[in-house]
């Protein structure tokens, strides 16, 4: 599975963002399909995970203001980020793999490049 992430950009505090991540390579709908972020000076961490079945996963701190959604036909999943912190600042990472509940980074097969995430204040 290759993985291409986009989206990523400057906004401002309270501003809403939409990554963007298409596979390709082996069956899509079969892999459950996360979102990382690694701040600066930061390990990477865990954001959101929607399973092959929908379902949906949340780290604590995005629940409430982050949507993470998946279009097998199109073999993309996306992360509507709303209601945007400066805290929020990293390079967001798609993943896959295959694991219905999985969120930590060694459950994932496959890795996107990354897009960068900036909020300011």
């Amino acid at each position: 599975v290759q993985l291409q992430a986009s989206g990523g950009g400057l906004v401002q505090a309270g501003g809403s963002l939409r990554l963007s991540c298409v596979a390709s390579g082996r069956t899509f709908s079969w892999y459950t399909m996360g979102w990382f972020r690694q701040a600066p000076g930061k390990e990477r961490e865990f954001v959101a995970s929607v399973s092959w079945s929908g379902a949906t996963y949340y780290t604590n701190s995005v629940k409430g203001r982050f949507t993470i959604s998946r279009d097998n036909a199109k073999n993309t999943v996306a992360l509507q980020m709303n209601s945007l912190k400066p805290e929020d600042t990293a390079v967001y990472y798609c993943a896959a793999g295959p694991l219905a509940t999985a969120t930590m980074e060694n459950e994932y097969n496959y890795w996107g490049q990354g897009t960068l995430v900036t909020v300011s204040s």
